[in-house]
């Protein structure tokens, strides 16, 4: 089976510019939105329909929204409002992978070129890591890329 390249990337502290020219240089093929609210209009130019637009435009690029894939608000807000600890999120937000089994469908969907996004500028305290690892987990083939 061939391999498939999943990109992550975060668009917080990155200009647009820098942000669309990353994913094009890459070479992603859509986005696999992975944030639980995408409409904020802190996300500026990732606002749901804004990115939708853009990335067709400028670097003909797909887009589609898994919020399955997004932690569950409580999960989220107990890491981010009550600071709980990041060993503590992660292996909530991995049972909730589990419970949902994220795979089954995955296995459907996830293609070669597709990269998972999330606002989190790094991935290493970022669930679309998290995602990233576990579906690479049940398919080896799966190489990850972080942008």
């Amino acid at each position: 089976m061939p391999e498939i390249k999943l990109f992550t990337i975060g668009f917080t502290k990155k200009t647009a510019e820098t942000f669309f020219t990353t994913l094009i240089t890459a070479g992603v093929r859509r986005i696999l939105d992975v944030r639980l609210n995408n409409t904020s209009q802190l996300a500026g130019f990732a606002k749901k329909n804004d990115l939708c637009y853009f990335l067709k435009t400028i670097g003909g690029i797909g887009y589609r929204h898994l919020p399955e894939l997004a932690p569950a608000k409580t999960i989220l807000d107990d890491y981010k409002k009550n600071r709980s600890d990041w060993c503590v999120y992660e292996k909530q937000f991995i049972d909730l992978m589990k419970t949902r089994r994220i795979e089954t469908q995955m296995n459907a969907i996830l293609q070669d070129g597709d990269c998972l996004l999330c606002s989190e500028n790094k991935p290493k305290h970022c669930h679309r890591r998290l995602v990233a690892e576990y579906l690479r987990d049940i398919q080896p083939r799966i190489d990850i890329v972080h942008l």
